[in-house]
């Protein structure tokens, strides 16, 4: 009898050994995983409030303006954290509701999403059209082409709108308190074109989460047959 019931111990302990390390490592992925997706929203953030500034579509009162990039320092910091909760929702979102990304998963293609969303700033603060209306349907049709191009889910598109709405009334609130300010408002406090760019803006950072969770999966796939 107290064979068997070391014998179980040791067993129990022999078990519970990879399960705790498979915990803490995924552990640990979801924490690298959720710093370069708060790195990649501070620099995407940086960089189009950059266009947004230099146009003048975008307007901060002389003393917050406080980074070479001339944007308010709590901008990217709030960019960098949304980023990371997006792009680690989607995966879990997927796996919830049983569905798939049925696109074909590569890098090159993230990458190609991120070059549209930029361009997609680009042109809200570059391109001139004849009214605002214009310019918003125009933005309203790539953002949604760039969901129809590398996403395609049902859960993205819904993500995207429910983030896009939530955004727009946390700007509108920014905006109303004077924190800063749009030039030419035809919505409200802020322009019209604003929750196309939030729902490009979640397309793609909800594609890279399913990027870094997929090389995720693939490596942890290769370290247990290695084992």
């Amino acid at each position: 009898p107290g064979e068997s019931t070391l014998f179980s111990i040791g067993n129990g302990v022999a078990l519970r050994g990879p399960y705790i390390s498979m915990i803490t490592n995924h552990t640990t992925n979801l924490l690298i995983r959720g710093g370069m997706l708060f790195v990649v929203g501070v620099f995407l953030a940086l960089v189009l409030n950059l266009l947004q500034v230099q146009r003048n579509v975008t307007l901060f009162p002389p003393d917050v303006i406080s980074s070479v990039f001339s944007s308010a320092w709590w901008v990217p910091p709030c960019c960098g954290t949304a980023s990371a909760l997006i792009g680690l929702l989607y995966p879990c979102i997927d796996r919830h509701l049983g569905e798939p990304h049925k696109l074909k998963r590569e890098w090159s293609s993230v990458m190609r999403c991120v070059a549209v969303f930029v361009g997609i700033n680009h042109a809200s603060a570059k391109v001139d059209f004849a009214n605002n209306v214009q310019l918003s349907l125009t933005l309203a049709a790539l953002s949604v082409g760039l969901w129809w191009t590398f996403d395609r889910s049902r859960s993205g598109f819904g993500m995207g709108v429910a983030v896009a709405l939530l955004a727009t009334l946390a700007t509108q609130l920014l905006v109303y308190n004077g924190v800063f300010q749009y030039t030419s408002p035809d919505f409200l406090y802020i322009r019209s074109w604003l929750p196309c760019i939030f729902f490009a803006g979640v397309i793609t950072m909800g594609n890279i989460g399913r990027q870094l969770a997929l090389y995720e999966c693939k490596f942890v796939q290769e370290k247990i047959h290695q084992d």
